[in-house]
């Protein structure tokens, strides 16, 4: 679903609308600050083969017609009624709009906003920005000055809004801190800081579109992209923020400067995470272009449905449970939670009881590091199996000192008894140590061990059930010669070898079977599931230390 919430996010602006603009294009980064720590920005009114690609992946992913119509919603401010975007927003709205942040100081409501737009949740969402939400400014460019400030002066009337000006420009602001103001040729509407940040920029403060890192990733970025996203995680990573958006764009570039583009196509939503990072740097993310994670996926069972591989684990795992847990935090604030299925499950459940191992694996402390990382290497994580009866799955590490890792198996084992789990020894054959853990939220018995696998190497394995721990030792076949491999390395292009691979409708079968796609939480993505196939990934380095990790979204064709 990365992909498509990141479309959705650079597309928010507005809709892809069917009027054409009249008019020079200009691009709303030349009036953001240099200092925004994150930057969306969008070509809303397309055209030619943009256009038509953008409504053709639109449509395959809403099966609606106008698939972007709902995300008007990003316009939507305090006390304005529902926007029509043939006659609020086409007459006035230039080819390209952005959105810049410069703090996230409600990290819940930008992605309120997308669970609204893309997910259809019902009732009224806060606008994004304000006195008590997000710091920045909605930045659109204009075909018609004289109607674009006619718009903004109803949507500032029915706010409250009331005059004042910054540097000789005239704007309104709201008591909740919402400003609205027609700068140079932009409609901006967003915090008052936001604002006057914009003000400042066309007066002669630097502007993002000339900062060094930026420029250095919109040079290297695909030129037929239709939305992007830039960050500076580092200026993200506030301490309340570190879930939800912020666990998204880590988990995606890391602690580095990123631009993510979204190119969209008839059969495919591709996304390419652009960084200024080393693939050896150990903080590349969970989707790092680093070598090692493509060889860790050509291990893992042939039959997967999941497959995710990860490098130098020894040196990242510690953020790698994090961005998993940002990650899971961000699908449970768009899918706003829900009971568990009717067989007593719950994806929070499941997700925490997944995770607690691997956190403590991780734990930022020097006895963990002694006691785990020290002998950690690559890792791949696992899922096969087409029902609940056949269902295997791992986290599998590949061990650089046998003797260690044996180690680990008892070691792990008192961390989590200690977190309140029930561990006891387990016999499992082809395994030097093994115990059976019973974690809060699993219904099955998580099994730990340290084996060799068929190759010689040891592996530990924390595997559902005994027979997962047997198909990551032993498995039939491997994915390094398997079609979905070969598949998702055609699809990926640019020589680029996968280290992640996911197929939705075997995942989805699953879903239904346990019955967690009738959850809250899991009910609004089923539609969505529904309208793909595979997602493949995997990255390179290109030029100039640039690295590039590239999500693949397969979509289904149309029906009929």
């Amino acid at each position: 679903m990365c992909a498509a919430l990141l479309a959705g996010f650079g597309v928010a602006l507005a809709g892809c609308g069917s009027s054409s603009s009249s008019g020079t294009a200009a691009d709303p980064a030349d009036a953001v600050p240099a200092s925004a720590a994150l930057y969306a920005g969008a070509s809303v009114r397309p055209s030619g083969a943009e256009k038509t690609n953008a409504l053709a992946a639109g449509k395959a992913v809403t099966h609606q017609a106008d698939p972007y119509l709902r995300l008007l919603g990003a316009l939507q401010t305090p006390g304005s009624a529902q926007l029509s975007f043939t006659r609020d927003v086409a007459p006035w709205l230039g080819p390209h709009a952005g959105v810049f942040l410069t703090s996230l100081g409600s990290s819940g409501a930008l992605p309120s906003l997308l669970a609204q737009g893309l997910l259809g949740s019902s009732g009224s969402s806060a606008f994004a920005f304000g006195t008590s939400g997000a710091q920045g400014a909605i930045v659109l460019d204009t075909s018609d000055s004289a109607k674009a400030r006619s718009f903004l002066n109803a949507q500032a009337a029915k706010a409250g809004a009331h005059a004042t000006s910054y540097r000789g420009v005239s704007y309104q602001v709201s008591s909740g801190g919402v400003a609205f103001g027609l700068v140079d040729r932009f409609a901006v509407i967003g915090s008052e800081s936001g604002l006057r940040g914009v003000i400042e920029t066309t007066h002669g403060a630097s502007a993002l579109a000339h900062a060094g890192g930026y420029s250095k990733l919109l040079a290297a970025a695909p030129s037929n992209a239709l939305a992007h996203i830039y960050s500076k995680p580092a200026s993200l990573a506030q301490p309340s923020t570190q879930e939800g958006l912020t666990g998204l764009l880590r988990g995606l570039a890391g602690a580095h400067e990123a631009n993510v583009s979204l190119v969209p196509s008839a059969s495919s939503l591709s996304l390419d995470a652009d960084t200024l990072a080393s693939a050896s740097s150990g903080e590349g993310g969970l989707l790092a272009a680093d070598p090692e994670s493509a060889q860790a996926l050509g291990e893992l069972p042939g039959e997967s449905w999941l497959a995710i591989g990860l490098g130098h684990v020894g040196a990242t795992l510690d953020q790698d449970a994090q961005d998993l847990q940002g990650l899971a935090s961000l699908g449970s604030t768009l899918g706003g939670g829900g009971p568990e299925s009717s067989a007593g499950l719950s994806i929070g459940g499941l997700v925490k009881g997944l995770l607690t191992p691997l956190l403590e694996l991780g734990a930022p402390t020097p006895q963990a590091r002694r006691q785990f990382a020290s002998w950690m290497g690559s890792a791949g994580i696992f899922a096969s199996g087409g029902n609940l009866l056949e269902l295997r799955g791992a986290v599998v590490i590949s061990s650089k000192d046998p003797a260690a890792s044996r180690a680990a198996v008892a070691e792990l084992a008192a961390q989590l008894r200690k977190a309140g789990g029930s561990v006891a020894p387990v016999s499992i054959p082809g395994t030097d140590a093994a115990v059976g853990a019973r974690l809060s939220g699993l219904p099955v018995v998580l099994d730990i061990a340290d084996g060799r696998d068929s190759a010689g190497q040891t592996k530990f394995v924390l595997g559902i059930g005994e027979a997962s721990v047997a198909a990551a030792l032993h498995p039939p076949s491997t994915l390094s010669a398997a079609a979905p491999r070969t598949a998702a390395a055609a699809s990926l292009a640019e020589g680029i070898q996968p280290s992640l691979i996911v197929d939705f409708p075997t995942l989805l079968t699953l879903l239904e079977g346990v019955g967690l796609s009738e959850s809250p939480s899991i009910s609004k993505f089923v539609p969505y599931l529904r309208a793909t196939t595979t997602l493949a990934g995997g990255g390179h380095e290109l030029a100039a230390g640039v690295q590039r990790f590239r999500l693949v979204l397969g979509l289904q064709p149309p029906s009929g």
